[in-house]
């Protein structure tokens, strides 16, 4: 449900991150998905990069970064800096939709409808939160938190938690922590948790109830505290 950054463990954080905002910038302003697509992809490439790149050639030698993007990354190691994104970073309505773009529940279309009626701060969209959708509204609420990554002990300690508070519902309930979690990320932009119960399988019926007496228990002791959506075998 969050819109945090993906991870920064990349001895390469500088261009992933160049990446991202370019990326970010082509889907919420340009509408060129395909180039959103592109710096993306390059960026999840790059991620994931053992040891500091050198250069744009050496970049370039990675499935997912072409010519362009090369480019971009020997400027980038040059100078410090990319001209492009200092550009945009200039343009009053880009820099909105792409601020606007980040509290969950407001998409690009959602965004730019925004700034056409003025509002481009979160203290404008604050000023007219009554007009904004439960999703947006939560998203707003908890912006700061959002960006924020979740340190790995954090993690740990909410894992304990739900791991007890589904125990005290059915001892043999199976709760699993999955994501960058349980590949071991020293943070984690959410937390995904995965339910099973050995008395259960894909060819039992739906028990929709299930799913909602786990999340009135979490409620409870107040680890819940708000909700995007909740369904018979999904929660957010």
């Amino acid at each position: 449900m969050s819109k945090r950054k993906a991870p920064q463990e990349s001895p390469n954080e500088g261009i992933t991150d160049f990446l991202t905002e370019l990326a970010n910038y082509e889907r919420n302003v340009n509408r060129a998905i395909h180039k959103y697509n592109a710096y993306r992809k390059a960026a999840s490439v790059i991620s994931r990069y053992p040891s500091k790149i050198r250069s744009g050639a050496e970049a370039k030698k990675l499935d997912g970064v072409g010519a362009k993007i090369a480019e971009k990354i020997d400027e980038f190691l040059s100078t410090g800096k990319l001209r492009k994104l200092e550009k945009i970073r200039q343009d009053d309505t880009s820099a909105s939709i792409n601020l606007l773009t980040r509290v969950t529940g407001i998409g690009p279309a959602a965004a730019r409808k925004f700034v056409e009626e003025g509002i481009k701060t979160l203290e404008d969209l604050r000023k007219i939160e009554h007009k904004l959708t439960h999703h947006q509204r939560i998203g707003l609420k908890y912006f700061e938190d959002f960006e924020k990554r979740i340190p790995r002990e954090e993690m740990l300690q909410m894992q304990e938690i739900v791991l007890k508070e589904v125990k005290k519902l059915d001892p043999n309930y199976i709760a699993t922590v999955c994501g960058s979690f349980r590949r071991g990320a020293e943070s984690s932009g959410d937390m995904d948790v995965l339910l099973t119960h050995p008395s259960f399988t894909s060819e039992s019926s739906k028990q929709s109830k299930l799913l909602r007496q786990v999340v009135e228990q979490l409620e409870k002791v107040h680890f819940v505290t708000d909700m995007l959506s909740k369904g018979d075998t999904k929660f957010m």
